[in-house]
């Protein structure tokens, strides 16, 4: 049996509302069990040149294979053309926090 792998994912949203939106959603559908919110200024290439805005981060705790199922509810929901959404798998869990962390995520898929 393999190891559950956890991960923070990472989302860049254009606003507070959207960032709640889409973390309120994802929490519903038990495909995360927290999210921070932390307002941001980016700069970044687009469309051959360099441009900026104040966004809000998203962080995220989830599982890696929850990753897909959350790319398609954020892609029914962000506002952006092209989102960014990252994972960073996590090397050690506390223990309380893995129990919470299965507790509340969608069960995995035992095919």
């Amino acid at each position: 049996m393999a190891a559950v792998q956890y991960a923070n994912l990472f989302l860049t949203c254009k606003d507070q509302d959207e960032a709640t939106t889409i973390a309120d959603a994802l929490l519903a559908d038990h495909l995360i069990t927290c999210a921070r919110f932390v307002p941001i200024t980016s700069r970044y290439w687009w469309k051959g040149k360099i441009v900026g805005d104040e966004e809000v981060l998203v962080i995220m705790e989830s599982r890696e294979d929850l990753f897909d199922a959350v790319e398609a509810k954020v892609s029914e929901l962000h506002s952006y053309d092209t989102f960014n959404l990252q994972s960073t798998p996590l090397s050690k869990v506390s223990k309380g926090a893995a129990f919470w962390l299965d507790k509340e995520l969608k069960p995995k898929d035992n095919k």
